[in-house]
């Protein structure tokens, strides 16, 4: 039987499961506010009972305390973070279309109409007055700043994407922050768990900081308990994708390495791959969130990319590469030199040459730094990648095949004149050399025209040097070089108004042909220059709406996944309040019980001995 003061000791396990229960309903309570906060529960059960060998059979021992446990859902946990990562990447989306869109906007209101109708404006005066140099004057003016125009354009495409560029680098240096915080965690919290401490508060650090990576990459988080029974270590894997970022106590992290070249010629310098320190491999387009969307704001190219087919031998340091995906040089934007991948190997190459085929196509030689590793045949070349998202380089790409499409149609007709000194009509829209800062004169040279050679990076192994004329190809022009030819822009009766001035000055033949460029439909798929232009605004506007759509809409499912989550781990105040009073009721009559139980061997003691 037990002995006589056992029930003093029931009564004190009362108390003493009351009084935890109290303390963690006051802790609940404090961190109603905490963000990541789990609400914790007091787990309890009778303690063991003992064997009293009597027809009663065991004598209960009061109550045990089992454990403090957090109210967490591993579902609601893994839909939250999943939601999480498509939520990161749309509000990403929807942040940068707002930003190109504020820039093209400004084209829908004043910028392009109104510099391109001034410009055509100037056109219609030359055409009444074309010996009037004060007119020519003006013209070259409107001329110019329509290029400046573009020229802006292109310049906030590429703060832009130096800006995208600037937070790729941080969300790295976020993943792996987090990563490493994460490790120190998984070590305290097992730590303190081998002990059979429930480590609650760092459980709650550590999912919080889960939750904030989950934004930047679509992660997969799995935990697993070590050994047999309540207490012991667990294991925590993060993996983004198939690769490992934490390992319980360990973690790998990622670097950010410029590129050395660039894939598309309109490209900012410096741009950021994304490598892992290990040999794990990192593909930006499939592991989610909000880097995934940076990464294809920035490279995005609507599949607008280049590749082809070659074959060529071991040791080989040219190669020719055919049926390729660019035939025009309007619609070529690879950079003058850069990395050609040939099959699974990439290459350096220092310059390209471009001739066509007997069916019109495009055929390509490329020059290579080093030769090549192995014989292939008819094997895959691509420049950059395949990203069917429009963003940066998307547009920065539209913007080159305008400057190019219509300075060459310009300059087509502006050559077939004289000016006022009987001469030659030269081009009028021009671009300038990087090396030299001299214009092009948009011809074949006697070389180039012997071998059937329409475009030359003039790089490399196609360098050209101590040329008198410096000719080149579209491919040159670009919009932020866009610009009146240096010589026209500076004597302005090289402008072409005739196409000669035997029968006089006021003839405006050549000028009513440059008039009619802006109502052309043939011009551009499009439709007319102004067409083109407010095609592409319209094709901004709709992929900025859904990009705001999706983000609300993804929003909004964050929200309620949310919702559901926190109906288990969030603390509920009038749940609270209802366990303080239960707990405050279970203290009281503990304490009765202790009190009763004085009284009775007060009794016992000093009055049945007298």
């Amino acid at each position: 039987m037990p002995n006589t003061f056992f029930g003093l000791t029931i009564g004190s396990t009362g108390l003493f499961g009351a009084n935890i229960g109290l303390n963690t309903t006051a802790h609940n309570v404090a961190n109603t506010e905490t963000e990541g906060y789990t609400r914790q529960v007091v787990k309890q059960q009778a303690d063991t009972p003992l064997r009293a060998n009597n027809t009663y059979g065991m004598i209960g021992t009061g109550l045990a305390i089992t454990a403090i446990e957090q109210q967490r859902d591993v579902y609601y946990d893994e839909k939250y973070r999943s939601n999480n990562a498509m939520t990161g990447y749309y509000t990403a989306q929807d942040y940068y279309m707002k930003s190109i869109e504020n820039y093209f906007n400004e084209i829908q209101l004043e910028g392009f109409n109104t510099t391109f109708n001034k410009m055509s404006d100037a056109l219609q005066e030359l055409s009444k007055d074309p010996a009037n140099l004060t007119v020519r004057t003006q013209m070259n003016s409107y001329a110019q700043s329509f290029c400046e125009y573009i020229n802006s354009i292109q310049t906030s495409l590429e703060q832009l994407q130096d800006n995208v560029n600037f937070e790729i680098r941080t969300m790295v240096d976020s993943v792996n922050s987090y990563a490493k915080q994460i490790a120190g965690l998984n070590k305290q919290i097992n730590t303190l768990e081998t002990t059979g401490e429930a480590a609650n508060d760092l459980r709650d650090r550590r999912n919080l900081l889960v939750d904030e990576l989950s934004n930047i990459v679509d992660i997969t988080v799995v935990e697993q308990k070590l050994g047999v029974g309540a207490t012991g270590i667990t294991s925590y894997t993060i993996k983004i994708g198939e690769s490992t970022l934490v390992d319980t106590y360990d973690f790998h992290t990622m670097n950010v390495v410029p590129r050395p070249e660039k894939h598309y010629q309109a490209d900012i310098d410096g741009l950021y791959d994304i490598v892992w320190d290990s040999d794990q491999t990192y593909n930006p387009l499939v592991n989610g969130g909000r880097l995934q969307a940076l990464y294809e704001m920035r490279d995005g190219n609507n599949q607008q990319y280049f590749h082809g087919q070659t074959t060529a031998s071991y040791g080989d340091e040219t190669i020719t590469v055919t049926d390729t995906s660019v035939n025009k040089t309007e619609q070529l934007h690879i950079a003058p030199t850069g990395i050609i991948q040939v099959g699974n190997r990439e290459y350096k190459y220092t310059g390209f040459q471009v001739s066509v085929d007997e069916d019109g196509k495009y055929v390509y030689e490329f020059s290579l730094e080093d030769g090549l590793k192995k014989d292939v045949d008819e094997i895959e070349v691509n420049i950059g990648q395949s990203i069917e998202y429009k963003g940066i380089a998307y547009y920065m790409q539209q913007l080159n095949e305008f400057a190019r499409v219509y300075t060459k149609a310009y300059n087509d007709i502006h050559k077939q004149g004289v000016d006022l000194n009987n001469r030659a009509g030269l081009d009028y829209f021009n671009s300038r050399d990087r090396v030299s800062g001299d214009n092009y004169v948009f011809e074949q040279s006697e070389e180039d025209a012997e071998n059937g050679i329409i475009i030359s990076s003039k790089t490399g192994l196609y360098a050209v040097e101590d040329q008198e004329v410096n000719y080149g190809s579209y491919y040159f022009v670009t919009a932020s070089g866009l610009c009146v030819t240096d010589e026209i822009y500076h004597d302005p009766t090289k402008i072409v108004t005739a196409s000669d001035v035997i029968d006089g000055e006021s003839q405006n033949d050549i000028v009513m042909k440059l008039i009619a460029l802006k109502s052309d439909t043939k011009m551009f798929k499009q439709g007319t220059p102004s067409g083109f232009m407010q095609s592409l605004i319209a094709e901004l506007g709709i992929d900025a709406a859904k990009a705001k759509n999706f983000m609300q809409n993804q929003e909004d499912i964050l929200s309620t996944v949310q919702n559901q989550r926190l109906s288990v781990s969030g603390v509920d105040i009038d749940e609270e309040s209802m366990n303080l009073v239960r707990y405050q009721n279970a203290y009281n009559l503990s304490a009765k019980i202790i009190s009763t139980m004085d009284q009775c061997y007060d009794r016992l003691i000093n009055y049945m001995g007298a």
